[in-house]
């Protein structure tokens, strides 16, 4: 089977949780799937610029990105936090090949179109996943940053959930897993929904139940499920090792995103 893993948040900078989701990935690896791993790294961003000097501004959930934040992006995403995993991985014995999207030109982007101007912030518009089969076929996994290049030949940031969901719809994935620092998605009564209809999404979002980095994820799971991928979960990080069981168990950890 065919898993995108998403990966962001605390997960990113602590080392217990760190270790559990990279030993859960190598483990699918084992059990003979193919794993792609996609990650953010919007706290090691923000902590970067901020000893920069500049200050991180969001809208809807996206971050604003000026051509120096852009840069930095690239350095910070592209460069150690990629490295980071990639290292994460070995360490478990599983080979690793980061990247960013603009590698292989494996995605392509275009400046996001938004009522503000968000600067270099993308949307993925084109894919090839070549690279990412021939990486599967060493056993390896490909390790993407939230990074792609536009055909103005400027890289773009792209939200990693979003980025996320474009390779679970590229490469076909059976299931798209969002690993975060969150239970799962809350409803109004504040408790964890474990079935969230793509419909109930709007609803949700206009009563204010939905706001800040949840919009985008869950605008990536709808994506996801209305080109094709079978299962989209959005999963506690500290419940990684229940990963290799998410298509033959049931699961009671965190929101199974569902088209009604």
């Amino acid at each position: 089977m065919k898993y995108v893993v998403k990966l962001g948040g605390a997960a990113l900078e602590n080392p217990v949780l760190l270790h559990q989701c990279v030993q859960a990935i190598a483990d699918l690896v084992r059990d003979g799937n193919q794993v792609a791993l996609v990650h953010g790294g919007g706290v090691q961003l923000t902590r970067t610029l901020k000893q920069l000097g500049k200050k991180s501004e969001f809208i809807s959930g996206l971050r604003v990105t000026d051509a120096e934040t852009r840069d930095t992006a690239l350095m910070v995403l592209g460069g150690s936090v990629n490295k980071a995993l990639v290292a994460a991985l070995g360490a478990h014995g599983q080979s690793a090949m980061g990247l960013s999207g603009g590698d292989g030109m494996v995605f392509r982007a275009r400046k996001k179109r938004t009522a503000q101007d968000l600067g270099f912030v993308g949307e993925i518009v084109g894919s090839d996943p070549r690279w990412l089969h021939a990486i599967w076929k060493l056993d390896a996994v490909p390790v993407l940053s939230s990074l792609a290049l536009g055909f103005d030949g400027e890289y773009y940031n792209i939200n990693a959930d979003e980025m996320a969901a474009a390779c679970a719809i590229c490469c076909q994935a059976d299931a798209l897993v969002f690993l975060t620092d969150v239970p799962g998605v809350r409803g109004a009564d504040g408790e964890i929904m474990r079935w969230l209809s793509v419909d109930q999404i709007a609803a949700l979002t206009k009563d204010s139940v939905i706001s800040g980095g949840m919009l985008p994820k869950l605008s990536a799971c709808r994506e996801a499920l209305f080109h094709g991928v079978k299962r989209v979960r959005i999963l506690p990080a500290e419940a990684a090792a229940v990963l290799p069981d998410l298509c033959s168990s049931r699961i009671t950890y965190g929101t199974e995103v569902m088209v009604a």
